[in-house]
């Protein structure tokens, strides 16, 4: 059976009030990670911060949200997914305010780390919950729309917050997510229902036993090294976009935030039409064909000098393209790999070697990156390019394994299916 075959599945009423909660929920956690992209060159240079150090500070939240959702894999399918997703979305705001207190570069880190211990477990925690209220031939639409998050903020969240940032400085951005995120907190609690039916699944290992068990599965470690590999990709180029975009392609700080305005709102549309789209042919060709023409606007990207502004805009808008449209297939894919029993830990796990990943490509971009002074071209853009390239294709050949494995078991599924209604 294909399962990307027939007409897409139409979503209930409440299936798509849910699928606006955590599109809301996802936006204020990546605004609060994206934010640092373009708060980039303003922070080096007013903390007069090296590539190195600034690499660090991008890292400290990843590698304490990889930490984070290895924490919570053996408990994450023993609890409510409502109640785990309030209670760690309450200590993101909690560390995102302590973001936008802190005047210092050590503060700054500690406050990072405090963020992401929190922040990074959300992600994964929404994944589960897409896993269990939609179906396969839902979730490319549900994954579009939810990831959505990722152009919004920069439409509305990056622009408006480096325009507070010029006005008020780098820390007002942390405090304007952390209102909003009060807010949103009020509509998870009134308005998402309790979703607990992997409770009914029984589980005889403890929470140790049920992350190593997890872990001990082949077929979800073929899932987990093909996000964190997706991850690196993405991690290398991004803390330093604001940088390179300001030292090398000479836009201005007036400039950036139309820059990244004009990106964001090419993803916004972009990112449903991919997961329409996604839900009706193969999601892995779909996912080859942005992942090529990723590395093409890579290499061409991280190669440029001087450039118009509405050179770099479309340039941008292109790379962005590649980013977001292979974002959606792959997470289709990888969401189905787990069985319900083992979903809320494979996705802590999952989003956990993401995070890590991530920090560690923003880590090697920062030793990578070489910038003489805070006003300087930044050197050795291009070999980040290049970087990211060779990682993709390996990605392309692990996702491939990912695909083979999920038709496989949808074609089991299928076949024990028909075969009861036979029986019956």
């Amino acid at each position: 059976m294909n399962q990307t075959s027939g007409e897409a599945a139409p979503f209930n009423r409440y299936q798509i009030l849910v699928v606006v909660i955590l599109a809301f929920t996802q936006f204020t956690v990546i605004l609060d990670f994206m934010i640092m992209s373009p708060l980039g060159d303003i922070l080096m240079k007013s903390m007069r911060l090296s590539p190195s150090e600034f690499g660090l500070a991008v890292s400290a939240y990843a590698f304490s949200a990889g930490l984070s959702g290895f924490l919570t894999a053996g408990f994450s399918d023993r609890f409510d997914r409502k109640k785990l997703l309030l209670f760690f979305y309450i200590g993101f705001i909690v560390g995102t305010v302590l973001c936008g207190i802190a005047h210092t570069y050590l503060f700054l880190v500690v406050a990072r780390i405090f963020t992401g211990l929190f922040g990074g477990v959300i992600g994964s925690i929404s994944m589960a919950i897409v896993a269990d209220l939609f179906t396969l031939q839902q979730r490319g639409r549900v994954m579009g729309f939810v990831q959505m998050a990722f152009g919004a903020s920069q439409v509305l969240g990056i622009p408006i917050g480096l325009y507070i940032a010029n006005g008020w400085g780098w820390e007002a951005p942390f405090l304007m997510v952390a209102v909003l995120s009060v807010l949103i907190a009020g509509m998870v609690t009134f308005y998402l229902k309790p979703v607990n039916a992997h409770l009914g699944v029984k589980s005889e290992k403890s929470a140790f036993g049920h992350l190593l068990h997890t872990l001990a599965q082949r077929h979800y470690r073929i899932g987990f090294l093909s996000t964190a590999l997706l991850s690196v990709g993405g991690f290398m180029m991004m803390p330093f976009g604001s940088a390179f975009a300001i030292n090398n392609l000479h836009i201005t700080e007036q400039q950036l935030p139309i820059l990244f305005m004009v990106s964001g709102l090419a993803t916004l549309v972009i990112m449903p039409f991919i997961g329409r789209f996604s839900d009706r042919i193969d999601k892995y060709k779909l996912f080859v064909i942005a992942s090529l023409w990723l590395m093409i606007m890579c290499i061409w990207y991280t190669n440029l000098s001087v450039t118009p502004l509405w050179a770099a805009i479309a340039l941008n808008v292109m790379l962005m393209a590649g980013v977001t449209s292979r974002m959606v297939p792959s997470s289709a894919l990888v969401s189905a790999v787990p069985e319900l029993k083992d979903r809320g830990a494979f996705m802590s796990i999952n989003a956990s070697l993401q995070q890590v990943a991530g920090g560690i490509a923003a880590a090697l971009a920062g030793k990578i990156v070489v910038q003489q002074t805070n006003f300087s071209p930044l050197e050795h853009y291009d070999v980040v390019g290049y970087a990211v390239v060779a990682i993709s294709v390996v990605s392309l050949l692990m996702m491939y394994r990912v695909d083979r494995l999920v038709k496989a078991r949808t074609e089991a599924n299928y076949k024990a299916k028909m075969s009861v209604v036979e029986e019956s």
